[in-house]
């Protein structure tokens, strides 16, 4: 796994780059988590969906398992977006991967003056040759938090 900096949009967040594992996604291993899980969880990074929250955020390199926790209890990350890869497209290489999924990172005004930072997770071309489509942001805060990045919103009358 590779950690870059990049500036993304106007607000210049922080993109540290950390890649996805190399895992098969066909198998049990890859079957996606709900959103927020009810009870701590070992879970495969390919399981990480939009709203999981991560009790600590892995070291950089290659990222295996990683626990997730209810994101009412204290959590040091959280998968706030995810990007999806064209399935016919061509590996775009390590650096290419984080870019394209780093542009799909936005944080609002308030948690940018936070000092929420954005993590990004691509696939590594091992996954990629797997048929690992899917890349990850991560919102960072400064020291854990309780509650959640992700903001739900419910259509009328549902």
């Amino acid at each position: 796994m590779t950690v870059a900096s990049a500036a993304v949009g106007a607000v210049a967040l922080l993109a540290g780059g950390t890649v996805l594992g190399t895992r098969a996604v066909t198998d049990a291993r890859s079957r996606p988590l709900a959103a927020d899980v009810t009870a701590t969880t070992e879970a495969y990074a390919v399981q990480l969906v939009t709203g999981s929250c991560l009790a600590e955020l892995p070291g950089d390199g290659e990222v295996g398992r990683v626990e997730v926790v209810p994101c009412a209890e204290p959590h040091a990350a959280q998968v706030v977006a995810q990007y999806a890869f064209d399935p016919a497209a061509v590996w775009p290489g390590q650096e290419g991967a984080h870019a394209r999924v780093a542009r799909a990172c936005v944080l609002n005004d308030d948690e940018v003056a936070a000092g929420v930072r954005v993590v990004t997770w691509a696939p590594t071309a091992a996954g990629w040759a797997a048929g690992d489509r899917t890349g990850l942001c991560l919102a960072v805060p400064p020291e854990p938090v309780t509650g959640s990045f992700v903001t739900v919103s419910v259509p009328p009358g549902g």
